[in-house]
């Protein structure tokens, strides 16, 4: 007990501001719950956002809030850059954390702070980080495209965490779902690089197979006519947006992420908390982290004979499909454990490199 609180009275010392001017999507969920993770860690610890979103009051538990709808566009813009300026030469924090470029573009050259920009995706360039002292990426190839495009400062790979969670089931009768029919969870924003059309295309192959597409989106009536076309509607539930997805997941036989594009794959790592056997295509995250035929199973991008396969495996054979889940969730304990990953972003936050490379 005393080692505890000698922990958190040390951590209680740093003092973070977060910029995060995104909307809803997995990585939203993943900045809320780091930004709870490090408040049970005693990190005091403000925050920069914009107004309306469903997590607001996630974060406003957590200290100040800020909110304005940063944009080049827009006269608040040079009401946020004096908002921010203030509150770190106010508050004097140890680190600014930005989140994505476009937050990256309110932070300022002050000096005896850390400032660094944290990607969940590649970037295209490096316009925005100008004033960043380092860059961190959720996958190893983010931060090797940062030093492609000509970056010369520290990049690291720090990667997220899915807390352990209690599978507490959504019931399938509360979606018209049959009890004992096969069913298969997608999700994510309904937009191309999710590629859930291939997750209907997958489903046509699978008779007698349900899914449940968790999200919203641009696509959705693309989605949906897809479906009509290919017969399989009545199979299909669209539950839309939710901010807490683990009931759906936990509801499903197996979880299925489809994309094209993905930088990580929260949702995914989701699935492995709660221990659902899955099938991922060789997108960029799980690609990276997902072993096949240990973990579960992948498929490659935009085969939908091949997820179909992968599915049907897993329904098949459902003591390997356990094996596959039990390692799976091994392996994210092993390998994206909250205690680590929060415990890379407080020694980058205090001006040290994880690997134990020289200080910031």
């Amino acid at each position: 007990m005393l080692d505890i609180w000698l922990k958190n009275m040390h951590n209680s010392s740093l003092k973070v501001i977060h910029i995060h001017f995104g909307k809803e999507g997995g990585a939203e969920r993943f900045f809320v719950k780091l930004a709870q993770a490090l408040d049970r860690r005693g990190v005091q610890q403000r925050f920069i956002i914009r107004p309306g979103r469903s997590w607001d009051a996630q974060v406003s538990a957590l200290g100040p809030v800020i909110r304005n709808n940063f944009s080049a566009l827009s006269p608040l813009s040079l009401v946020a850059h004096w908002q921010a300026d203030r509150w770190v030469r106010q508050w004097q924090p140890n680190a600014v954390m930005a989140w994505m470029p476009r937050a990256a573009r309110l932070v300022h050259p002050w000096p005896g702070v850390v400032k660094l920009a944290r990607m969940g995706d590649f970037p295209g360039n490096l316009k925005h980080f100008g004033n960043c002292d380092l860059l961190v990426g959720n996958v190893p190839g983010i931060a090797q495209t940062c030093r492609d495009l000509g970056w010369t400062k520290p990049a690291l790979t720090i990667a997220n965490f899915t807390p352990s969670i209690a599978p507490v089931p959504t019931p399938r009768a509360s979606l018209t779902t049959p009890e004992d029919a096969f069913l298969i969870v997608a999700g994510g924003r309904f937009q191309p690089g999710k590629a859930l059309d291939m997750a209907v295309r997958a489903l046509a192959r699978l008779p007698g197979a349900w899914l449940w597409l968790v999200g919203d989106g641009a696509m959705r009536a693309d989605l949906e006519n897809l479906a009509v076309t290919l017969n399989v509607a009545d199979r299909v539930r669209f539950v839309g947006w939710v901010d807490d997805p683990s009931g759906f997941i936990a509801a499903a036989d197996a979880f299925l992420k489809p994309s094209r594009h993905e930088p990580l794959g929260n949702l995914l790592l989701e699935a492995w908390s709660l221990g659902i056997p899955s099938v991922s295509t060789r997108s960029d995250g799980p690609n990276w982290y997902m072993r096949d035929g240990v973990d579960g199973l992948m498929a490659d991008i935009d085969n939908d004979t091949q997820i179909a396969a992968a599915l049907a495996f897993l329904r098949d054979n459902p003591e390997q499909a356990k094996t596959f889940a039990r390692n799976a969730a091994q392996r994210l304990q092993d390998f994206l454990s909250e205690d680590a990953i929060c415990a890379d972003y407080m020694r980058v936050f205090r001006g040290e490199l994880p690997e134990g490379d020289a200080p910031l």
